[in-house]
Order: structure tokens, then sequence, then C-alpha cells
């Protein structure tokens, strides 16, 4: 640990900035874990993107298809191949209490900066924020790493700003990946925002929270190694420029993106998004490989289309 429990908030505001990027999984023929591929693709996001933190183990590398082994092993290479270059958060998130805290007490022991724990699904609960407190307060008791809530969609409910603001409270609670409506992310920043780092994954608003809201933290989705190449680093320009407080010049950056980010979308299938993403890395030169079920694979005619926008997009190879 770089850090103890009470100081955990003071070290991630001094650490935990720039742009930190959700790692997918590539998964080779036989489904299993690409190691080789995985450790490249980390090697070129550090090296030649200038990514600053890796996001490990979340939804986007589907760890909801993983054994606890292999999610465990998918920390020890994260870790093993950032070497302390950049910052390294894994998400221990599990439905089942008792394998969350198991691969939170690993993450702790492989020497991971942090770890991120999405709210649970709570069946026919609508009186949350004891529940949720609680549930943070175990983890916070039981380790000494820095821990990031997450709160999205998928778990049924969006945990409302008040509930954040009292887990917040916790001694390392360093942080919140916010993946809800602009106006509840910018309500908490303000409420807690010289207490832990608030951000959220939507590349398109990142500028704009580094201009109103002083953000440092991009925590975090998979457009800084997909809209950007060796030859081609127009988000981490961007950033720079936002950050050195030039914001006109940033905006004509960030806007110079929009055919890029047109391209994506367009042709992205509705049911397929990891297959995409990984099929978008592999035009790149990344390792994408194949997807998990209950994900599906690409056809021939989705992956016409997908390379089709890619070679029209404006990318630098």
């Amino acid at each position: 640990m770089k850090y103890t429990k009470h100081n955990a908030k003071d070290y991630a505001r001094e650490n935990m900035t720039g742009i930190w990027a959700a790692a997918l999984n590539p998964f080779n023929d036989d489904l299993s874990l690409d190691e080789v591929g995985l450790r490249s693709n980390i090697r070129h996001w550090i090296d030649d993107l200038k990514i600053q933190g890796l996001f490990v183990a979340g939804k986007q590398g589907e760890f909801f298809s993983m054994s606890l082994e292999e999610r465990k092993r998918n920390f020890e290479i994260a870790v093993d191949e950032c070497a302390g270059k950049v910052g390294v958060i894994v998400s221990v998130s599990d439905q089942n209490m008792d394998t969350a805290l198991e691969l939170a007490h690993h993450a702790q022991n492989c020497g991971a900066d942090y770890i991120v724990l999405h709210a649970p699904v709570l069946s026919f609960v609508h009186d949350r924020g004891e529940v949720l407190y609680q549930y943070y307060k175990t983890f916070c008791d039981q380790l000494d790493i820095g821990i990031a809530m997450w709160s999205h969609p998928d778990s049924g409910y969006l945990m409302q700003p008040e509930e954040c603001a009292r887990i917040a409270e916790l001694p390392n609670i360093v942080a919140i990946k916010y993946s809800v409506p602009r106006e509840m992310y910018v309500k908490l920043h303000h409420m807690i925002g010289d207490k832990i780092q608030v951000s959220t994954s939507l590349e398109d608003d990142w500028l704009d929270n580094i201009e109103e809201l002083g953000w440092r933290l991009y925590l975090c989705s998979s457009p800084p190694y997909q809209l950007q190449t060796a030859n081609d680093m127009r988000m981490h320009e961007y950033t720079q420029l936002a950050f050195a407080g030039k914001f006109d010049e940033a905006r004509k950056v960030r806007d110079s993106l929009e055919p890029v980010r047109n391209a994506m979308k367009q042709s992205k299938p509705a049911g397929k998004p990891t297959a995409f993403g990984k099929y978008w890395q592999e035009l790149l030169g990344q390792a994408g490989g194949r997807v998990r079920s209950p994900m599906l694979e690409l056809d021939e005619t989705e992956k016409a289309a997908i390379r089709s926008a890619f070679e029209s997009c404006g990318l630098k190879p």
C-alpha cells in the first residue's frame, strides 16, 4: 500500500488524475483470456497513448463471464504490466458479497491502487439509504485500500446524491464513478467535490466538466484507446489544453473528433456493444478477440459496415 486508510482521500486527490480507461479483455478463439494480447494493449495504452490509469475487470472487461480465479489473474496482469507507471483500479463488483470481499482483499494484496465497487442489485428494497451505507461500510471496515463507489442503471436504480454524500464520509472512500444524468453528478460534485473525486464515463462531457467543475479525473471508459492512435492523440491533446486553461483551443481539438464519434455510433449494432468495441480495437491494431456469452459476436455484414465507418472517420493510423 502506498498510503494508509486515513490518508487515502488525500493520496487519491493527488494521484488519481488525468484520463483513466476501462479495459476490454481480449479472449482467444477458445475463449480463454488472451494474456499476451492484454499485456500488449496495456503497453500501447500507457506508452503510446499516455493513458494515466486503467480500470480493470469491469463491465467493459466482461467480469460477469469470468471465474473468480480469472478475475484475480486479471488484476495481477494489470498490476504487473503497469508496474507503478500508471494507476490501477480494479472492479471487485459482485452480487455475492463474500466474492466481492475476497476479490477486494486480493486486489489490496497484489498491489492494485484502488478498487471500485458498484451498487448491488437490491430486489424489493425501496428505502435504500441505510442498506447502501452499511454495504460500503463493511468494505471500508475490512480494507485499507481506497474504494470508489459506482452507480449505474444496471443496478436497477441510481444512488441518490444524498446517499453518496453520506458514504463519502467513510475514511477510504476516495471517488465515485457516477453514471447518471449530468444534473445528478453536478449536484453531487457541489456537495462533496472537496472530499472525494466525482467523475463520469461520458467522453462527450469531459471537456465541459474540466471547465465548469474543475475536474481532473476521467473515470472511465473505452474512448481513450478507441478515439486515439499513437499518431493521433486528440483526446489527450484537448485534455492537456483544458487543464492549462486553453479552452477555446481545446474545444477545436475536441470537436475535430466528431467524425470519429459519429462513425462509432452509427456503425455499432445496438445488441453487440462489446463485440463492436473489440473489433474497433482490432482495426486500430490492438488485441480484440472474441466475446463470451451472453454477449453476441458480430456477423460479416456488421463487420463490413464497421470497417467502412472506420476507414472514413479520419483517425490517423
